[in-house]
């Protein structure tokens, strides 16, 4: 749907096809109570991918961990060190002991992005749950969060897009061509399909195996949900400069999983649709 008809749709108070009004991204509903509370039925579980992150992740967590605390909220965060090299298990271990709200998964190995996804989503339990999961690289603000929360009773799940992305030309030129290729493939629509800035219903990822494995996991998670009629908005979130260690996402080897993962699964998931039509 095109922003202009969209926008037109909103001004008009049309819902989409589970009754619910349609809101534009600038519509800002905060739902909160005394003291910069925020009222929700919801508990939280925050997952965090991390693979060598020793120079932020201490921060990524105080920072999810201290604002959780200031809005009210009932909250678990889940770290899942993907096979990392560096002190990043040893740090996020040393704040687990102090506070029993952060839990940490580990991989022997690196296992890449989406595994290190699914490990966290299996881990988290609850009817009324709601899975956030953001980058623990310190790119990402958590207060960003808070409009997130009104839009949830409208929509299934709130997918951010980066303002600004700070990253190099050739990263953002790179973006580009995945998500071109993720419309023309899949039909997904977004205007920032991998933002790893997130919040998503937990009974999805109970109902809904996840297959993909690497850089193809939010494709997947997205193509998955709307394919069982789950709905959704999104919402510019701010993109920081990266506090320290190295983004992998632009190498070799994870670009060319990204693809295979994508032209496998395309033709699996097709398939599938095609017997189930039967």
């Amino acid at each position: 749907m095109k922003r202009e008809i969209f926008l037109n749709e909103v001004a008009q108070g049309k819902r989409d096809r589970k009754g619910r009004r349609l809101l534009a991204a600038t519509e800002q509903p905060v739902a909160q109570g005394d003291e910069g509370k925020i009222k929700t039925a919801h508990r939280l579980s925050v997952v965090l991918p991390a693979h060598n992150e020793e120079a932020a992740i201490a921060g990524t967590i105080r920072s999810v961990v201290n604002v959780l605390d200031e809005w009210g909220l009932d909250f678990e965060v889940i770290v899942v060190n993907d096979g990392s090299k560096d002190r990043t298990q040893a740090i996020v271990e040393e704040i687990a002991v102090g506070d029993r709200r952060v839990r940490l998964l580990n991989h022997a190995v690196n296992q890449g992005y989406g595994a290190a996804l699914v490990s966290g989503f299996e881990a988290v339990s609850g009817d009324k749950t709601l899975v956030f999961f953001m980058d623990s690289d310190g790119q990402f603000d958590i207060r960003d969060l808070e409009r997130f929360f009104a839009l949830i009773e409208e929509y299934d799940a709130v997918l951010g897009y980066r303002i600004h992305r700070q990253d190099t030309w050739v990263r953002k030129l790179n973006a580009w061509g995945w998500k071109m290729l993720v419309r023309l493939v899949f039909g997904l629509r977004v205007r920032d399909v991998d933002c790893a800035f997130k919040l998503y219903p937990a009974r999805f990822f109970r109902e809904h195996r996840l297959e993909t494995r690497g850089a193809m996991i939010n494709t997947e998670i997205l193509y998955k949900f709307t394919r069982a009629g789950y709905t959704y908005t999104e919402r510019g979130v701010h993109h920081l400069p990266r506090h320290g260690g190295r983004a992998t996402g632009a190498k070799p080897s994870v670009i060319v999983r990204a693809f295979r993962e994508m032209f496998t699964f395309a033709r699996k998931w097709r398939r599938e649709e095609r017997a189930a039509a039967r």
